[in-house]
């Protein structure tokens, strides 16, 4: 999940660089479409880079859920709120970075339109 988050974030980093480097790396005001795809390429990273942190986040949770329960058997000791706190607490984190990661998904849809040819062209 992780690889796909941070290779769709790879895409639109290049895509941002092609676009400044084409401008000699400023932004012009002669370029109307070049500078509302760069605001919309910033919204993506932004909601990329959100999405890769929250399950980054989530996984250590979970790994520290398994720690836990490991320390709960060798050591005897009741972990069982703890554990489930964070659980609950991976899970919602997860949920978050999901929903960022649909939302860049969704951005990336809007923006990209292909004409289909008509019976009449």
């Amino acid at each position: 999940m992780l690889n796909v988050m941070a290779g769709r974030l790879s895409r639109i980093i290049d895509r941002g660089r092609a676009l400044t480097e084409g401008q000699g790396g400023r932004l012009s005001s002669g370029h109307d479409s070049e500078n509302l795809e760069l605001n919309q390429l910033e919204r993506r990273r932004h909601f990329a880079s959100v999405g890769i942190t929250s399950c980054t986040i989530a996984a250590l949770l979970v790994c520290i859920v398994i720690a836990a329960l490991f320390l709960e058997v060798m050591l005897d000791v009741q972990l069982k709120w703890l554990i489930g706190a964070l659980f609950t607490v991976a899970m919602l984190v997860l949920v978050v970075g999901l929903l960022f990661f649909l939302r860049e998904v969704h951005l990336a849809m809007q923006s990209i339109r292909i004409p289909i040819p008509t019976a009449e062209s």
